[in-house]
């Protein structure tokens, strides 16, 4: 099961990460928190390209790089966590995107995120 898991969340990654760069980059950028691109050096969009990329290295890591699985299972965790906030100014700002376009549905959302850290770090161990 944790094979599984492991190859679905690399699978899900990749298909993320080029959504990212792609098709879904205005969707993206309703979830970067205002703060972020207020005052840092980069966009929205940058910020949203830049975590495609990464994400995309998550999912072929994931793949890829078995030995290394533990380590990058650690940083996939730790990653989610990182654009947790990004979930929570969405909800708190009320950015529809994904469909997500009632307060309700934004809320609901943010208790999907512990899963995803939960299934980054079990899979990999």
């Amino acid at each position: 099961m944790r094979t599984v898991i492991r190859w679905a969340l690399a699978l899900a990654m990749i298909f993320a990460g080029v959504s990212h760069l792609t098709f879904a980059r205005r969707d993206f950028q309703a979830q970067v928190p205002d703060a972020l691109v207020e005052r840092g050096p980069l966009d929205r969009d940058a910020v949203v390209v830049a975590s495609g990329v990464v994400e995309v290295g998550f999912g072929l890591a994931l793949l890829v790089l078995p030995k290394e699985r533990r380590r990058v299972g650690a940083a996939l965790a730790a990653f989610f966590v990182a654009i947790f906030p990004g979930n929570i100014d969405q909800w708190r700002k009320r950015r529809s995107a994904f469909g997500l376009d009632t307060d309700r549905k934004r809320l609901v959302r943010l208790f999907f995120q512990p899963g995803l850290v939960a299934a980054a770090w079990w899979s990999t161990r």
